[in-house]
């Protein structure tokens, strides 16, 4: 069962979406409800997101996977039920949109349980997803390489065994099989959640695997050695568009929820003349299911392990400031230091987007951060604020590494190869006699190497030299 517009994926098999064309043709059509705790209600939670906002968000990822939106709305609650999430009357009232409007499908943008999901599915004869659901079908159609794959595969099954007993009635009805599980209707709840279990832990190796292969990457790229600036955000903030006014890539930017999944890494070439390498990763977003943060970690260590990275936000949406705290969250987990500014730099985008007044305002904010805690406010699109970014980069990067002089006799010709691959070259200059003179720059770990061996010398107020 697929839906329009995407290939087969393991995760919208396993939520069990409905086929993509309805009987008159069209596409699957979908209610999307967004329950809200009230201020009342909510305890004191946090209340930065503005409720419009996650409907918009809500509404995006619908229309991420080209499902068709016939109702979309807010329901306030002031507690949220055990047995069906809502309450009663906004059930009944909701069962009456989904039969007026022919929908298939009803995305509720909250945590259900097993329970809840099947009590609504009861109440509106029509199939219920809930957020995490969603995100695992968008992240499925979005993979593209083998280990992309295997991520989602590994976090859908995670969610799956939570939900073996609502999803898995093989003898009630059939529904789309996985090829690795055998068809529908013919293995038991017991056989189903072995072969779960013998499937998870068959793509947990082959996990490991492709974090060794990415530790290997990384100590080469140490080696030759190359920096490595990562960029993240939340989602639809712009990162891919960054990427691609930087690398001159054409990595897939789209106004789009998740439009990019699978990490790209480019090598870029600074002012200064010093080469880094740089990485687009996943975006993140509000409660980023825990089994995709668990599954995506062998690529998340590609931002774990960077050393330079951009947090790039999107200043022109209503929610940037919420937006930020859920990447700083998810920063955390991963055990990066969100507040580390030698380590991040906030990167402004989009202020094409504001008017005159709004970017003045937003230009005097930055400004009044002192250091390295100063944003960079930059537009994408544009190219505005590229020469500023590209400044930032390179002065944080040739702070945390040592700039040295060499001496070569002209003869040292095993030297000179070896200083090219192992340090960044900053300089060269020829004696009439032969005799080399150069200007490297490294990490702090390898210049006592470079200075025993080659009789270097620490260039001051360089480089952190």
């Amino acid at each position: 069962m697929e839906l329009k517009g995407s290939r087969r994926s393991p995760a919208g098999r396993d939520a069990g979406l409905p086929p993509e064309h309805g009987a008159d043709g069209d596409a699957t059509r979908v209610v999307v409800v967004v329950p809200h705790l009230t201020r009342r209600g909510a305890g004191g939670d946090d209340l930065r997101r503005s409720p419009e906002a996650r409907l918009d968000e809500a509404v995006g990822l619908v229309l991420a996977i080209d499902l068709k939106v016939v109702s979309s709305q807010l329901v306030g609650l002031s507690q949220v039920r055990p047995a069906t999430y809502l309450g009663g009357g906004k059930v009944d009232e909701i069962a009456g949109i989904v039969k007026a409007e022919e929908a298939g499908l009803v995305f509720v943008d909250a945590p259900l349980s097993p329970v809840q999901q099947r009590n609504l599915e009861k109440a509106w004869s029509a199939k219920v997803i809930d957020r995490t659901a969603l995100i695992l079908e968008i992240f499925g159609q979005r993979a593209r390489t083998k280990e992309g794959v295997l991520q989602v595969e590994l976090a859908h099954l995670n969610y799956q065994r939570s939900r073996l007993v609502r999803s898995w009635t093989h003898l009630e009805r059939q529904r789309g099989g996985f090829g690795f599980l055998g068809g529908p209707g013919e293995t038991q709840i017991e056989a189903d959640r072995r072969l779960i279990g013998e499937r998870i832990v068959k793509i947990e190796r082959e996990l490991e695997q492709v974090k060794r292969t990415r530790a290997l990457h990384r100590a080469s790229r140490k080696k030759v050695p190359y920096p490595v600036v990562a960029l993240v955000g939340y989602t639809n903030a712009g990162k891919s568009t960054l990427f691609n006014r930087l690398t001159r890539a054409d990595v897939m930017a789209q106004d789009l929820l998740f439009a990019t999944l699978d990490p790209t890494l480019r090598a870029v070439q600074l002012p200064s003349g010093e080469r880094v390498i740089l990485s687009d990763t996943v975006g993140f977003i509000s409660d980023l299911p825990t089994q995709l943060v668990a599954a995506f970690r062998a690529t998340l260590e590609e931002v774990i392990e960077a050393d330079l990275i951009l947090h790039v936000r999107d200043m022109s949406h209503e929610d940037a400031e919420a937006q930020a705290h859920d990447v700083e969250t998810v920063l955390s987990d991963l055990d990066i230091d969100p507040d580390d500014d030698h380590r991040l730099i906030e990167v402004w985008n989009k202020i094409d987007r504001l008017d005159d007044e709004g970017k003045a305002s937003l230009f005097n904010t930055a400004s009044r951060r002192e250091g390295d805690a100063r944003p960079i406010p930059v537009s994408a699109l544009t190219g505005e604020g590229m020469d500023a970014l590209l400044a930032a980069i390179s002065q944080r990067l040739s702070r945390e590494r040592v700039s040295l002089r060499v001496d070569l006799d002209a003869t040292d010709g095993g030297g000179l190869s070896w200083l090219y691959r192992h340090s960044e070259v900053l300089e060269r200059r020829e004696d009439s006699d032969g005799r080399l003179h150069l200007a490297v720059r490294v990490p702090p770990d390898r210049a006592e190497h470079i200075e025993r061996r080659f009789g270097a010398r620490r260039i001051k107020g360089a480089g952190g030299g």
